[in-house]
């Protein structure tokens, strides 16, 4: 085994004595330390947040409207073209950096 597999870390929480007894119940009907149960079942629901927040859902309807959106782009608008004018004149190519500093209109 490679070091990082080896390296551990410790999480500590204060449970209540009900909340204690209900881990330990649930870890000792699936036969697994109280330890074990936490880390497998915290796993498992950051996996899901992550999943979820990775994820966008579109109904048929609305992924015809974004891909169509995609493949017809609406001409820039002048909001859009100010915008791009702004950035053009903040932008140093030379150094490859941006001048973020405000600039008076």
């Amino acid at each position: 085994m490679n070091e990082a597999m080896l390296e551990r870390s410790r999480i500590t929480a204060r449970v209540s004595v009900a909340a204690q007894r209900t881990l330990e119940t649930a870890a000792g009907l699936v036969g697994a330390t109280v330890n074990q149960f936490i880390v497998q079942s915290a796993l498992r629901e950051a996996e899901r947040v992550i999943e979820q927040e990775r994820v966008i859902a579109l109904s048929a309807e609305n992924a015809v409207a974004f891909l169509s959106a995609i493949d017809n782009p609406p001409l820039p608008n002048i909001a859009l073209l100010a915008a791009l004018s702004n950035l053009e004149s903040r932008r140093n190519d030379q150094a490859g950096t941006f001048n973020w500093a405000p600039q008076q209109k």
